[in-house]
């Protein structure tokens, strides 16, 4: 009898594991397709990317419209305003004929002046792999290729507020998300 209401318990987490897993894969799927369907988007990040023997912190503003996509820094104030241009060759910040590198960091191509198109690529075509609650927000790990995971936090409402990108399973950039719109 014990053996019969233990398997019985276990099939009612299962199915109630699989209808939140179901209900969470559902707004998802709307918020991607809602996001797929802007003509335009935008939002600031606070981001903090990892290197091996240092880390780097940026204020950014991620712009994408019917011109294509444009990362702007905010901070710091020595290169506030500098506007990066992803390319296939790799990403440069370009301003007034100065150039700052940012070097990838890792050997796929994942720079802190990339990582706001990255992201939101995961957020339009990752494949949700898992999720949990933490912190009052749902979080989605999105796998958008073989190499790169975001796990992205959602506020009520399918708002994104943070997100990690690791290659590899190593995580190399932290970012706050603020005035999403």
């Amino acid at each position: 009898m014990k053996k019969v209401l233990l398997t019985l318990m276990i099939l009612a987490a299962l199915t109630l594991t699989a209808c939140g897993g179901r209900a969470v894969r559902n707004r998802y799927d709307a918020f991607a397709a809602e996001l797929a369907g802007r003509e335009s988007l935008s939002y600031t990040a606070e981001l903090r990317a990892e290197y091996p023997d240092r880390s780097v912190c940026f204020t950014l503003r991620y712009e994408k419209d019917a011109g294509g996509e444009r990362v702007t820094v905010l901070a710091p104030a020595l290169i506030e305003g500098i506007s990066a241009r992803v390319t296939e060759e790799g990403t440069a910040l370009q301003y007034e004929g100065m150039i700052l590198d940012t070097p990838p960091l890792d050997p796929y191509g994942l720079t802190p002046m990339n990582a706001l198109p990255r992201l939101t690529e995961a957020l339009l075509h990752g494949h949700p792999d898992s999720h949990w609650e933490e912190d009052g927000m749902t979080v989605l790990r999105l796998i958008p290729d073989d190499h790169l995971t975001a796990e992205v936090w959602f506020r009520e409402g399918m708002i994104p507020a943070r997100a990690e990108l690791a290659s590899d399973g190593k995580v190399s950039v932290f970012l706050e998300l603020n005035d999403w719109s």
